[in-house]
């Protein structure tokens, strides 16, 4: 394996396994982000398919963009079919849960959770709509929700050949398995290994998964990690280094000449305000030092007159703005030929 891209290893635990099959079948429940913390992803690399489910509309969008041959169902997972509330958190996106209990312990770094009704099936209902046949691994990693997702699968007629499960409570770390571990077992199911966070079963039928097993977790360094390294046009050890600090200058150099309404939705990327209510002057006092260096107090006095109803219509005023335009000419620069650099 060239680099993990899972949470805890637990695809390279995987690959110990299955990484010499050059096509497989998988179902990532509470998949999350289609790339971070993502135990599918490097089977996905390598020509896999299969279903992820995740119920963070948000989350679930970026695989049309990123895995395109994933199924996907955007939804929560349960004993029974209907709808439920989840909870989801905010910016800490793991912690988003059916569980209020869960979603509120990311209160301790400093965040908070809204809840919304989202649609649940079950895991019998996902495999027959798809018509799934054979599967390799289950994976399921639903904050503190797994035995729900256990007691609606159809164990005789779809039986993953490794089932994986976070088995510690998320934000507290106690054990979570007593509950549904019996469940799985007495689906002819056999314990293999704890990894420190989760809890791996072959089919008892796999004798040849079962021969091969991995018994004790691999150390941490095993094998490279995404989590090693972040923000790629900053960090001569990400892999994608030298590539990502190209495409930073390439979108720099053509930040002027940008769709606005593309634009507009670039520059409102992490404004925490709602882009329809009404302006407020503390809106306008955190736009404009958001935007606009303090060091250019001639250019900022003259957005003062800027008026407009709403928090995104002030926005979109600012943006065709003499200062703004100047800003975007200022940083591409030093990409587009403006100037001569060493």
């Amino acid at each position: 394996m060239d680099l993990s891209y899972a949470q805890h290893l637990e695809d390279y635990h995987l690959a110990l396994v299955f990484g010499d099959e050059p096509a497989g079948f998988y179902i990532d429940v509470g998949a999350g982000h289609p790339v971070a913390d993502n135990a599918s992803c490097w089977f996905y690399l390598r020509g896999w398919r299969g279903v992820v489910v995740e119920p963070q509309s948000e989350l679930c969008a970026l695989y049309e963009q990123t895995r395109p041959r994933d199924i996907r169902e955007c939804c929560a997972l349960g004993r029974s079919a209907g709808e439920i509330e989840f909870h989801v958190v905010d910016r800490l996106h793991g912690f988003s849960s059916v569980l209020p209990e869960v979603a509120g312990r990311a209160g301790q770094f400093g965040v908070g959770y809204q809840t919304r009704r989202v649609p649940m099936k079950t895991l019998a209902s996902i495999c027959a709509a798809h018509d799934v046949g054979a599967i390799d691994f289950l994976k399921v990693d639903v904050e503190g929700a797994e035995g729900d997702v256990l007691a609606g699968g159809d164990w005789t007629r779809w039986r993953p050949r490794v089932v994986v499960c976070e088995a510690l409570a998320p934000g507290t770390m106690d054990e979570n398995w007593s509950a549904w571990e019996p469940h799985l077992l007495a689906q002819d199911y056999e314990f293999t290994l704890f990894d420190g966070l989760n809890r791996w079963y072959v089919a008892r039928e796999a004798t040849d998964i079962l021969a091969r097993f991995p018994r004790e977790k691999a150390e941490w360094l095993a094998v490279p990690h995404l989590g090693h390294t972040n923000r790629a046009p900053f960090r001569d050890d990400h892999p994608d280094h030298a590539f990502a600090t190209d495409l930073v200058g390439a979108f720099l150099a053509r930040a002027p000449r940008l769709d606005r309404d593309l634009l507009l939705d670039l520059v409102m990327h992490g404004e925490a305000g709602d882009p329809g209510a009404a302006l407020t002057a503390e809106d306008r006092a955190r736009v404009i030092g958001r935007l606009f260096p303090a060091a250019f107090a001639d250019a900022r006095s003259r957005l003062d007159g800027i008026e407009a109803p709403t928090l995104r219509a002030y926005y979109e005023k600012l943006i065709a703005s003499d200062a703004f335009r100047v800003m975007l000419g200022r940083m591409a620069a030093s990409y587009d030929g403006g100037q001569i650099l060493d």
